[in-house]
């Protein structure tokens, strides 16, 4: 099983909204796929809530209880990708989500304070030694602050791609339980959201095949 988690100790900068609808691409290519969402404001609880049942499956898990889960769906083999939605601080419970992640997404919007933001985070990532990538979200394609985003970013490391950008499909998405390929599947969120995955794929190795999911109890 791949964890992918989203982390970042800047709150606002799209972790949820990236997290649910990268899972509903996955599981749209047919993997069986679950958030974990191990933040306290609980959006991809909420949005699974609005969604009422429909895959994913999101499931609501205290830090302390993230490493537990994951081994428990690691060993049953119910799910192929989980996708770990953290909260917006610098804390145990990022730190947990990056240790136990085969790839660690950092989303950043394009302003230089989100790019000083980006330190902490990418320093417990490199203390553990995991695999990153920074992904650039809620960008102004045609902006001269995307382009310096970009060189910086890419200093520090690897940088994912597409750049996402600022699209109210997202914002739309959220609110109607759904992810951005559901609501607008011909649109150029839905575009991009689909190449993102694509990348991710060719970053862990790729997923094959497709299992059951049993059901993930919120802990």
């Amino acid at each position: 099983m791949k964890v992918i988690s989203l982390v970042s100790q800047k709150g606002g900068v799209g972790k949820s909204s990236l997290a649910v609808s990268l899972a509903v691409v996955a599981y749209e290519a047919n993997h069986s796929v679950v958030v974990l969402d191990a933040d306290r404001q609980g959006t991809a609880v909420q949005w699974a809530t609005v969604r009422k049942g429909a895959p994913p499956e999101v499931a609501a898990v205290a830090a302390d209880k993230l490493e537990a889960v994951i081994g428990r769906l690691a060993a049953s083999a119910s799910a192929e990708v989980a996708f770990v939605d953290t909260a917006g601080i610098d804390g145990s419970e990022a730190a947990v989500a990056i240790r136990l992640s085969d790839l660690c997404l950092v989303p950043t919007r394009p302003s230089a304070a989100d790019l000083r933001a980006v330190s902490p985070t990418l320093a417990a990532i490199l203390r553990l030694e995991k695999r990153f990538a920074f992904v650039v979200n809620q960008a102004n394609p045609r902006s001269f602050r995307v382009k310096d985003t970009i060189k910086g970013l890419e200093v520090f490391g690897v940088l994912a791609e597409p750049v996402i950008a600022m699209r109210t499909a997202h914002q739309d998405a959220i609110a109607a339980g759904q992810g951005v390929t559901e609501i607008e599947p011909l649109g150029a969120a839905a575009d991009e959201m689909r190449r993102l995955w694509a990348w991710i794929e060719g970053r862990t190795g790729g997923l094959v095949g497709k299992g059951g999911l049993a059901h993930v109890a919120a802990a």
